[in-house]
């Protein structure tokens, strides 16, 4: 039951927002093995496991949202050309690599996104003048929004977020919705939405790497994946009686979280 509520709560915050939710399930399962020491979870445990209940998430949350057209499929299956193989690269360095200096570094960087996201209103806004550019009608306000991407940044951006979505098993959205709406000014109900499906298909190949590491508890998963299913769907749910003013809001708050989480973590080690 409480890995069930771990599930939902995460599934359906990660859906809402865009951030896949393995931002909370890492760190729930870390703090169980200390109140449980029979569970026995490594840090490398937690990020495939992680993945896999995220991948389960990210897949619940894109069927509602493909009924809602808010994903960009086009831009999606172009971002997952590069965060796929950035997933698999993510999660075989999981093994090797003394992450203490770089949780510091990435959860400052969050911190400022989310300064970035609070102020963006007021920073002026480029023309859209990328190599691809389209519109978006949000059914709830009415309003039309134009944005676009470059394909180049974008697959460097995708890259990266794999890398890490692999690397920390947060599913990589905490880097993908912020560069959306910062830099190519994606509505934010579409970034969630969008992110979320790339989110489904490069953790697909991160689960498949940590597999192959023997880096999955599958009891674990079977706890944390039918909560991780409802969150999944009651966030995207939940999206279409938000306004996009308080699904950023709430975006803004969880970077926050993820910032001071991982700052902590570099500092204790």
């Amino acid at each position: 039951m409480l890995l069930m509520i771990v599930g939902l709560v995460a599934g359906t915050i990660g859906s809402l927002v865009g951030l896949g939710g393995g931002v909370f399930i890492v760190p729930a399962l870390i703090y169980l093995c200390i109140i449980y020491p029979d569970m026995q979870v490594s840090p490398q445990v937690a990020v495939g496991t992680s993945l896999v209940v995220v991948t389960v998430t990210a897949l619940s949350s894109t069927l509602s949202y493909l009924k809602q057209k808010k994903v960009d499929v086009g831009c999606a299956l172009l971002f997952f050309l590069a965060s796929g193989p950035g997933a698999m690269v993510g999660a075989y360095i999981n093994r090797f690599m003394e992450i203490k200096h770089f949780n510091l570094s990435f959860g400052l960087f969050m911190i400022l996104m989310a300064l970035l996201l609070a102020v963006k209103g007021k920073l002026r806004k480029k023309d859209i003048s990328w190599g691809v550019t389209k519109r978006y009608h949000d059914p709830q306000s009415g309003e039309e929004y134009a944005y676009g991407y470059h394909r180049g940044l974008g697959l460097a951006i995708a890259f990266l977020v794999g890398m890490l979505s692999g690397l920390f098993g947060i599913g990589g959205g905490s880097l993908f919705v912020p560069a959306m709406i910062l830099l190519f000014h994606f509505p934010v109900q579409v970034a969630a939405a969008t992110s979320m499906f790339i989110i489904f298909l490069s953790s697909i190949l991160g689960s498949a790497t940590h597999y192959y590491l023997g880096h999955i508890d599958w009891w674990l998963v079977l706890g944390l994946a039918p909560g991780a299913w409802i969150g999944g769907r009651l966030g995207a749910y939940i999206s279409t009686k938000m306004k996009a003013k308080g699904i950023e809001l709430l975006l803004r708050l969880m970077l926050v979280i993820i910032g001071l989480r991982m700052i902590w973590q570099g500092i204790v080690g």
